[in-house]
């Protein structure tokens, strides 16, 4: 098991019954001399967020590429919607990363496509969905996203914030279970990266999505763990300071391949280890 001194280490959240959508159970990983993960264990349930933060090179998107199957540990084992993956083939990977969605740190949209046809690509690649109904899937995701007028236009015509949210649409078209982040707001100005944060928060708490999140902002990162999302009488989403939502966030912080501290937002700011301290500063 990964080395957690106990004053750090939080609960595995969940709600009674849910079994997780991802397990590490002492996942290990290393590239020649160079220990990547040492001994990661952590447990994700679903309508939960865990929220990775560390130093650049502390193993952070390499959790992400687990997740995914791109990489395989060298040892430990990895489960993700129940099924052990870690010793899994390329082919059975692709029906566990069905129910998995992926937002990379610069949206990764094709510019030749419009707004729409970047959302609905998988639906028009990999389905036979009907095109009148992935059409009816776009405008409903992208209204989710407040982007709905926006339908036809190319990414060049779309801001910075307004292209992640794109990204985010084109991850949640095909309903996945679980979103992983790889640091959704890097290059954003605040005020555009809260708009990012907000979608991720309405996600989770709207639409029930597990997601994992890899951040060095923290401002974003404590944003997304202590803010919820609900709806107005006339059925707007909003998004505001929650208190009740701190435990459905879990920061998990890397130092060197291992874990040194799992827990809540306000767990986190109560930390008296002096690493996390200097960190947080």
């Amino acid at each position: 098991m990964a080395t957690v001194p106990e004053t750090l280490r939080g609960p595995a959240k969940g709600r009674p019954g849910d079994e997780p959508v991802v397990v590490f159970d002492d996942v290990r990983l290393a590239f020649d001399d160079n220990v990547v993960l040492d001994g990661i264990s952590f447990k994700l349930y679903p309508g939960f967020t865990k929220i990775f933060i560390g130093a650049s090179g502390s193993g952070k998107s390499t959790v992400l590429k687990l997740i995914l199957g791109l990489l395989a540990p060298d040892s430990g084992t990895i489960t993700v919607h129940g099924q052990r993956i870690d010793g899994m083939t390329e082919n059975e990977l692709f029906a566990v990363r069905d129910h998995t969605g992926m937002v990379f740190q610069e949206g990764a949209l094709f510019d030749s496509l419009t707004v729409g046809e970047n959302v609905g690509f998988k639906l028009y690649e990999e389905t036979d969905m009907p095109l009148a109904d992935v059409r009816t899937r776009v405008e409903e995701v992208l209204g989710f996203v407040e982007l709905g007028p926006y339908i036809d236009r190319k990414p060049s015509e779309l801001s910075g914030g307004q292209r992640r949210r794109v990204a985010i649409a084109r991850a949640m078209a095909f309903k996945p279970k679980l979103l992983l982040y790889d640091e959704p707001t890097t290059g954003l100005d605040p005020i555009t990266a809260l708009t990012v944060d907000a979608e991720i928060i309405k996600l989770r708490d709207l639409e029930s999505v597990t997601s994992v999140l890899v951040t060095h902002q923290l401002r974003d990162a404590f944003y997304i763990a202590t803010h919820g999302a609900g709806r107005t009488p006339e059925g707007h989403a909003i998004v505001n300071a929650s208190p009740e939502k701190v435990e459905e966030a879990d920061f998990v912080m890397l130092r060197d391949g291992k874990i040194v501290f799992e827990g809540s937002a306000d767990e986190l700011r109560g930390a008296t280890d002096p690493y996390l301290r200097a960190f947080l500063s």
